[in-house]
């Protein structure tokens, strides 16, 4: 199994988040973020963790290289309370299975709140790899949706979910 480490997110990330706003990492999410948005993005992760909605975290390898973001926050979904989730892999570390784990490790995070049961993930249709992601993490596929992402722009989504009480 791939070996990660997450942290929680601080203010020495802000080159990471840089680097995670990158067109060929962004292309199903929207595209890239205006530096300002990329500001503004930088410090609500900083300030989410002391929230109690959810937190983000920083994707670290075995040598201290950052390698991308993975995170949870509360939502409503279907009128139910939820935690969605998501993740980005910087290019040179993408296809090693370090999203599959980070993400495995938040989903632990997020279960011993005890909180939510259930967490979803929204991937767009056309990504194969966080799909693949979700499957591998033990999510189970509830079908199509409509997904507003980013705000005011609705794309095609799957709905993952996973069971955090089981």
């Amino acid at each position: 199994m791939t070996e990660v480490r997450i942290t929680p997110w601080d203010e020495d990330d802000l080159a990471l988040l840089r680097r995670l706003n990158a067109p060929e990492i962004r292309h199903h999410t929207g595209g890239p973020e205006t530096d300002e948005q990329v500001l503004a993005r930088h410090e609500r992760y900083v300030r989410f963790a002391g929230t109690g909605q959810g937190v983000m975290f920083t994707v670290v390898l075995p040598d201290g290289a950052k390698a991308g973001s993975v995170g949870y926050w509360e939502r409503v979904w279907r009128d139910e309370p939820v935690y969605e989730m998501g993740w980005a892999i910087l290019p040179e570390h993408q296809g090693r299975g370090l999203a599959t784990a980070a993400v495995r490790a938040v989903v632990a995070e997020a279960a011993a709140r005890r909180r939510h049961r259930w967490a979803h993930a929204y991937p767009s249709v056309d990504n194969p790899a966080s799909n693949a992601v979700c499957r591998k993490a033990g999510f189970t596929l509830l079908g199509e949706t409509e997904f507003e992402y980013p705000p005011g722009h609705l794309m095609r989504s799957n709905d993952w979910r996973i069971d955090l009480s089981a």
